[in-house]
């Protein structure tokens, strides 16, 4: 007698059973420590299903019972709490910029479990870059638990990145074109890691809106200053990355017609008024240094005029970024956040002068939550997002004992 079950019953429980999973999983990274009350609210699932499904994180090894906690909403008896294990995933995030790699291991919630900085030579070929990024993930790898497994990698980098298969199609203060940098540090790693890429900008703007300063913001914007110019977006909670993921591109807006000429080819770009070689050209900072502009504006005491000007040309661009897009919050990375601590009066007036009045009147601007690490988080939560899509899935790809197999 044939059965009356549907033929696609067990499996889609089985994805819905691993789509929960992975959403509880996602909440728990978020927090850092839950209570199980929380995330029946958060979820709208009764409690057994939240117990059975904390305990097959549990099994897995990604999460563990803490100490009952009191609920953020006050309400209610303290519940079982929900944290992160000791030797849970990890991933391995790395922040490429013009001059220097940072490579950290970052647990789940966001814990910085080790990191590693080098130099990079400044017009060095990709294949070289990748063996030092290789290098530090080796010293990385060596401070994590033996016993964690290395679910991914995201990678920063200060370019034009494709969104359908990480190929970093320019980069041009790297002096890149079409190179695929995810093959280039696996195969000088000799592992096979899932790892994603994406433009420092966009990763910025997605830590801080995860764990920073536009927690609870939904429209806000990061923008970076790392040589270049540009911006990540999240609109409405979500991220706007353009049809290839290319969108962001700011410091290629129009801002002097008659202005000087720009790298891109055209002329008064904005980043030939607020880019790295041109504030280091205002202040008579020698070429060597700009890649470090954010620490010699940092050493300054008092703003000069040239820098004032400067202030007022970056409130005048992020005018436009405000009449367009309409943010709550605009988040100054890179050597911005030094510039804006210098001439957050000569920005907000320029921002003010230009800016329409009524999307005005809702944007705030400010430092980022993360400090210097915005860029690098945002590439351990890209790494970690697979492991949110499919626990068990992630975890059946991810590898177990890093250490010896990077030193076989």
């Amino acid at each position: 007698m044939p059965s009356s079950r549907s033929p696609g019953l067990g499996t889609n429980q089985e994805s819905v059973r691993r789509h929960n999973l992975g959403t509880l999983l996602r909440h728990v990274h978020g927090a850092g420590d839950i209570s199980r009350a929380e995330l029946t609210t958060l979820m709208g699932l009764n409690r057994s299903t939240i117990a059975g499904l904390v305990a097959e994180l549990e099994s897995l090894g990604i999460t563990e019972r803490t100490l009952p906690a009191v609920s953020r909403t006050g309400a209610g008896r303290p519940s079982a709490g929900v944290g992160v294990a000791d030797a849970g995933p990890y991933v391995i995030a790395v922040d490429l910029g013009i001059d220097r790699a940072v490579v950290a291991g970052v647990g789940l919630g966001g814990v910085v479990l080790g990191r590693a900085q080098a130099p990079i030579e400044v017009h060095g070929e990709a294949w070289q870059v990748g063996a030092a990024v290789a290098g530090l993930i080796r010293q990385v790898v060596a401070d994590v638990d033996v016993a964690a497994p290395l679910v991914g990698m995201g990678v920063s980098v200060p370019g034009l990145v494709r969104s359908t298969d990480g190929l970093v199609r320019l980069a041009p203060n790297l002096e890149w074109s079409d190179v695929s940098f995810a093959g280039i540090v696996l195969a000088a790693l000799g592992l096979d890691i899932p790892v994603s890429l994406a433009n420092d900008a966009n990763l910025g703007a997605l830590a801080e809106h995860r764990r920073g300063a536009g927690v609870g913001i939904d429209d806000l914007i990061y923008v970076s200053g790392n040589v270049g110019v540009g911006a990540g977006i999240i609109s409405g909670g979500v991220q706007l990355v353009g049809a290839a993921g290319y969108a962001g591109e700011i410091g290629h807006l129009r801002f002097d017609p008659g202005g000087r000429p720009c790298h891109c080819g055209n002329r008064g770009c904005w980043e030939t008024e607020v880019g790295a070689h041109a504030i280091a050209e205002a202040i008579k900072c020698p070429p060597s240094e700009v890649a470090q502009l954010g620490e010699v504006l940092a050493a300054y005491e008092r703003p000069t005029a040239e820098l004032r000007a400067t202030g007022a040309a970056l409130g005048h661009g992020l005018a436009s970024i405000v009449n367009a897009f309409n943010p709550q919050l605009i988040v100054l990375g890179g050597y911005f956040s030094s510039l804006y601590s210098l001439v957050h009066a000569d920005v907000d007036a320029g921002l003010a002068e230009r800016a329409l009045p009524a999307p005005l009147e809702s944007v705030t601007v400010s430092l980022p939550g993360l400090g210097a690490d915005s860029v690098l988080l945002g590439a351990a939560e890209i790494a970690f997002e697979p492991l949110f899509v499919d626990p068990v899935a992630a975890l059946g790809t991810a590898l177990v004992d890093v250490r010896s197999r990077l030193a076989g």
